[in-house]
């Protein structure tokens, strides 16, 4: 499939305090009234309090210098000068954000959001670019700029009395769980070996958010482990500054003197408590694993140990969410692209332009074009059967066909691994608060169902879906247990590899819906270019910013029943499809319509900041 994606011209020149301690979720007897926002789906709360939801958010970027009618062109930071610089952001440039949207953004939320969910993820980059050299980054603002977004935090969920805090120590209510950003530091992208200056400052500064019994492996590496539900999940805050191609002062994760190496024997200690404690896990960094022809944004070491992890495993990690690339999109890890002698292909890259970033999104498109193509209702959960009342060609005909698609299906389901696609793993990636198109935040539910009890083997293997017992079992075939064989025979690694999960124990919660697994998700963004021009300079306090939905997983066009490693599988097969043909007499003038998913991926990819349409999308 010949692919690529020309921006036209038009958009081209469009880019341009007190301690307090947090706590898990607790006492699992509070009942919560379901909330009655019309914004959110139903979902019924559980006597354990919990809503079933939980916020990602990422890349706010506050610049205290940013100035309302600032111009657009002199500069890339709204610093100077006269023009059109919006009062809550400049939608569609590298303008940082301004103090009037963060402080609208986190009105919104706790107006919107605060009561009705479990838990936040941020995921870095809370201090402005350094990119006016009039009035260069110091380590001391980056530090200013931190505390002012973490003392929002707390702002929003700590406990009041009389709008005050609580004397003593007063508790936030809801965990948020940070990691570090490439631009929370300074230099930007260079992160020392720990500990250092940064992981001692953080300590303090996210000090209402690590667990106390956290803060020294934080100090030692800048990384932590934070229960979210007692005894069931715990959020992993992943450093990835040391897995980032672009941090020349670390080597990646080969090499034992590495940080790097440290922070994935870290990341496989936790994995395996937590397996041993039978619970579960979402893992968080700030720069994604990106990994195509197009864009490698961590050192192929580390990529590679981390999708060998994610596949060992995959019984404990329930999903996995990053930031930084501004972009809304996914990425599929395969594990047969592990290879324990770790060729190195690196390419370095920080901030990316528009034309790359459109680059890289189809370079997904062309990687999931090479996916294995499902049969038809490989997935369903039900299959039709066939009526009884056939004569007995028909019937020898309607068998001669059922073989050969059963032939089909079971070829298929050993590609991927069996019936719940455990070849692979997914990571998801939000855009940002930042307008570089329009300010967005994610709202994702997950699973509550049986979360009132302790945690028992039923819990375990509670699911909801109805493949037949057979289908539970891992891939056993000849073919499967050949590959286990040459894997074997391969060079030892010189680190310990992680166990698989048992071969009976059925699936983890990011292939099988069940309890914690993700369910669907909303991305939500504020239309500055609307909101801006609506702004009456004689009304400040009046103008508010409003976020809006701008699509669900589960719309006519995605059509996700769930967050699932499969349901991502189905969704990126169907992306990588061709379009189809529209029928015509003359052959040779037979024009390619855009696959819809595709083109719905594109546009929201940009977060509806360019019409689809406005783009040139060759899709042969």
């Amino acid at each position: 499939m010949q692919s690529s994606i020309l921006l036209l011209g038009v958009l081209a020149s469009a880019i341009c305090a007190s301690p307090v301690d947090q706590q898990p979720l607790a006492d699992p007897h509070a009942v919560v009234e379901e909330s009655n926002e019309s914004h959110l789906s139903p979902i019924k709360a559980s006597t354990t309090g919990l809503h079933g939801r939980f916020l990602h958010i990422t890349d706010f970027h506050p610049d205290r210098y940013y100035k309302y009618g600032s111009s657009l062109t002199d500069d890339e930071s709204c610093h100077n000068g006269k023009g059109d610089a919006g009062y809550f952001g400049s939608e569609g440039t590298e303008c940082d954000s301004p103090y009037s949207l963060i402080n609208e953004t986190f009105r919104w939320l706790e107006q919107n959001l605060k009561d009705d969910i479990d838990f936040v993820i941020w995921t870095g980059d809370s201090a402005r670019h350094d990119n006016d050299e009039q009035i260069p980054r110091t380590p001391q603002e980056i530090q200013e700029l931190n505390e002012f977004m973490a003392e929002k935090w707390v702002d929003l969920f700590g406990t009041r009395k009389n709008d005050e805090r609580i004397s003593g120590s007063p508790q936030v209510s809801v965990p948020v769980v940070p990691t570090f950003g490439n631009n929370d530091i300074a230099p930007h992208n260079i992160f020392m070996d720990g500990p250092n200056v940064w992981t001692k400052r953080y300590a303090e500064i996210w000090r209402h958010f690590i667990p106390e019994e956290q803060r020294h492996s934080f100090v030692e590496g800048g990384w932590f482990t934070s229960e979210l539900i007692p005894g069931k999940l715990a959020a992993i805050s992943l450093n990835t500054m040391y897995f980032f191609d672009s941090n020349s002062a670390v080597d990646g994760c080969a090499d034992k003197s590495e940080p790097g190496y440290e922070h994935m024997e870290w990341l496989r200690v936790q994995l395996e408590i937590l397996r041993s404690r039978n619970m579960k896990a979402i893992l968080i960094g700030h720069v994604p694993p990106a990994h195509t022809e197009e864009k490698n944004l961590w050192d192929e070491t580390c990529w590679q140990k981390y999708t060998l992890w994610t596949s060992r495993y995959r019984d404990v990690i329930v999903g996995s969410a990053y930031g930084h690339m501004n972009v809304d999109h996914f990425m599929i890890q395969d594990s047969h692209d592990v290879d324990f002698d770790f060729l190195v292909d690196k390419t370095t890259s920080d901030r990316i332009s528009i034309e790359s970033k459109a680059d890289y999104i189809n370079s997904l498109r062309e990687q999931w074009a090479d996916l294995p193509s499902p049969p038809r209702g490989i997935f369903d959960e039900e299959i039709p059967s066939s009526s009884p009342k056939v004569d007995a060609n028909k019937k020898k005909g309607k068998e001669d066909k059922k073989k050969k698609e059963e032939k089909k299906r079971q070829k298929f389901l050993e590609k991927i691994e069996g019936p719940w696609a455990e070849r692979y793993s997914v990571s998801l990636v939000s855009p940002s608060l930042v307008p570089n198109y329009f300010p967005t935040l994610r709202v994702v539910e997950y699973n509550i169902t049986g979360l009132e009890n302790s945690i028992t083997s039923d819990f375990m293997t509670t699911t909801t879906e109805s493949l037949p017992k057979s289908d539970l079992r891992r891939d056993s075939s000849p073919n499967a247990q050949k590959k286990k064989k040459e894997k074997k025979e391969q060079r030892k690694p010189d680190f310990k590899v992680p166990d698989a999960p048992s071969s009976t124990s059925p699936p983890g919660p990011a292939y099988s819906n069940q309890p914690l697994s993700w369910l669907k998700y909303t991305q939500y963004y504020a239309n500055l270019t609307k909101l801006n021009e609506e702004y009456d300079a004689d009304a400040e306090k009046t103008s508010h910013i409003n976020f809006e939905v701008e699509y669900s997983t589960d719309d006519d066009i995605y059509q996700m029943k769930d967050l699932t490693v499969r349901s991502f599988f189905q969704l990126a097969a169907r992306i990588g499809k061709e379009g189809e043909a529209k029928s015509a007499k003359d052959s040779a003038s037979i024009s390619k319509k855009v696959n819809q998913a595709w083109s719905a991926f594109l546009t929201r990819a940009f977060v509806g900041f360019f019409d689809v349409n406005d783009l040139n999308v060759d899709t042969e």
